[in-house]
């Protein structure tokens, strides 16, 4: 079955709902049970690891409905629900870890995880050695006896490297280590980290799963192996999310095949146009011939999402401000992966300590969203035009 048709069709049971097409909301915390044998009977099958509405955090069918789409998207055993992206991660990191383990990250990491792994898992006695991401097979070379993950994301946040996440799963297991990913950037529908030797898969689905910029939700899917100890740690951390925000992102998964090509093509068109700007120092995107990890996205990615970056010739911050703030398009704002542009000044300068990178030339990240291009290349042409002014 193709992708497109899993997300469409998995994870609904419209017989099981009186007809209804999409699963519904249930709220519910206490659930009742009509005698002592079916209490009893239900606990023993949810021990048995059997999914059985028992109590609100363990899950309901409006939770289980969108983690059966996830799961068939991702092509893993099983998928769990978080209440955030970060959440998403910091459970994955800390369901493979324990005091005196050793954590392999990669140094172009989303912000928020290097924080977690900096400020939660250090205090736990987890150490954690920071990699280049362009590191390859040489990863070999820092793995220690104490060794239990390899965390590895492409593109990287911010800087988009591309890694060479077969290699580097292949080596990793040669020592039994846990390879987990973050796959935000492309999705499931453009990258299938079980077939790249990954281990678990970490989506922040308030991005691209939801699509329009109002709900925080993230997942983690899992193999067979794996997802024994990322059912337990997350019952351990009474891990859940709210119903209204799992039924919005089931809702907006249903057009997450239509929503993502266009971002590609929309960020394509937009990153090939910036190319061609005398203000524009380089593109930083996977999908453009040029990019250093060109060939290993067209390798192991099925398409591109609508985030990249450029950076500008070295300009005041003056001129950077009068590019960015008078934008008509791009709001200024974190996160991305809705239907609206947005634009960030990044830095990365002071969060990499495997790897540098020099500032010089500023880094500006977009998200391209589902705005017509000439529009948005318009928007940004006039704020060329102030940039230069304001030199």
């Amino acid at each position: 079955m193709k992708d497109e048709t899993k997300l469409v069709t998995a994870g609904r049971d419209p017989e099981g709902n009186f007809g209804v097409v999409n699963a519904p909301v249930y709220h519910a915390s206490t659930i009742l049970f009509p005698s002592l044998d079916a209490l009893q009977k239900t606990m023993a099958a949810r021990v048995a690891g059997e999914r059985v509405v028992s109590y609100g955090r363990k899950g309901t069918p409006t939770t289980w409905s969108l983690e059966d789409a996830i799961t068939a998207l991702e092509g893993g055993h099983r998928c769990q629900v978080f209440p955030s992206g970060l959440a998403a991660c910091a459970n994955a990191m800390l369901a493979y870890v324990k005091t005196g383990d050793h954590l392999l990250m990669t140094d172009s990491v989303y912000g928020p995880s290097r924080a977690f792994c900096d400020n939660v898992l250090s205090r736990f006695g987890v150490e954690v050695t920071y990699y280049d991401p362009l590191i390859g097979a040489g990863i070999a070379d820092l793995i220690q006896p104490n060794t239990t993950v390899l965390y590895v994301e492409a593109p990287g946040s911010q800087t988009f490297e591309m890694q060479d996440i077969p290699t580097l799963s292949e080596v990793a297991h040669r020592k039994g280590l846990v390879v987990m990913m973050d796959n935000t950037w492309a999705s499931p529908l453009f990258c299938k980290p079980f077939d790249l030797g990954v281990d678990v898969s970490i989506q922040a689905g308030t991005k691209y799963v939801v699509g329009h910029s109002d709900v925080m939700i993230g997942t983690v899917t899992t193999t067979k192996e794996c997802w024994p100890a990322l059912e337990a740690g997350a019952a351990a951390f009474g891990q859940t999310a709210g119903p209204d925000d799992v039924y919005l992102a089931q809702r907006g998964i249903r057009t997450l095949s239509v929503r993502l090509k266009q971002h590609m093509e929309n960020g394509i068109a937009v990153a090939e146009w910036l190319k061609g700007r005398p203000e524009v120092h380089s593109v930083l995107h996977p999908a453009l011939p040029d990019h250093p990890g060109y060939d290993i996205w067209k390798r192991d990615f099925h398409g591109a999402s609508g985030l990249f970056s450029f950076r500008l010739n070295a300009v005041s911050q003056d001129a950077i401000a009068a590019f960015i703030d008078h934008l008509e398009l791009f709001g200024m704002g974190y996160s991305w992966g809705g239907y609206e542009s947005l634009v960030i000044l990044a830095d990365p300068t002071s969060s990499r300590t495997a790897t540098t990178w020099d500032n010089t030339n500023p880094l500006l990240r977009l998200h391209i969203g589902l705005e017509a291009v000439e529009d948005l290349i318009s928007d940004l042409g006039a704020g060329f035009d102030r940039l230069n002014t304001a030199k």
